[in-house]
């Protein structure tokens, strides 16, 4: 593993005991249906990091591959007067990774978990670069970011 943020985040599991596989791909992992493709999965094992900012502060919303996360219901939830999407150098500043590969977990934020995510065995994840993934439990993310679990999809 050469890649700065592929080294920053298996630093992170291991320094944190974190349960989880971090792979690196040959191809492509950035968008859902690359990622299906080089792990051999479906859309429904993944998840997706949705970064958000409200009040200066970065949220990260944790939802399917197929759904979208709902600011209105993050901002009714954490009672926030606006939560607007992240740009990708608001992502890159907060998280420490690049948009489209930012892990579930290892960097500051207040993290939500949709439900529906709590119901699967496992789940792939970003992996901190757009070649890499990680496999994960979902108990295993709401323990090590402490994240509430709620419905934020649309």
């Amino acid at each position: 593993m050469k890649n700065e943020y592929l080294s920053k985040i298996s630093d992170y599991i291991r320094e944190n005991g974190v349960d989880c596989e971090l792979r690196e791909f040959p191809d492509s992992c950035h968008s859902v249906q690359e990622a299906c493709k080089a792990a051999d999965a479906t859309p429904e094992e993944f998840v997706k990091s949705v970064c958000f900012i409200s009040d200066g502060q970065l949220l990260v919303g944790i939802v399917g591959g197929n759904d979208r996360a709902s600011t209105k219901r993050m901002a009714r939830l954490l009672e926030r007067d606006e939560v607007r999407l992240a740009t990708q150098n608001e992502v890159m500043a907060m998280t420490g990774f690049p948009a489209g590969g930012v892990p579930p977990f290892g960097y500051d934020a207040v993290f939500l978990i949709d439900e529906n995510v709590m119901e699967r065995r496992a789940v792939w994840a970003g992996g901190g670069s757009d070649r890499a993934l990680i496999k994960i439990r979902p108990q295993e993310i709401k323990r090590i970011t402490d994240a509430n679990v709620v419905r934020i999809r649309k």
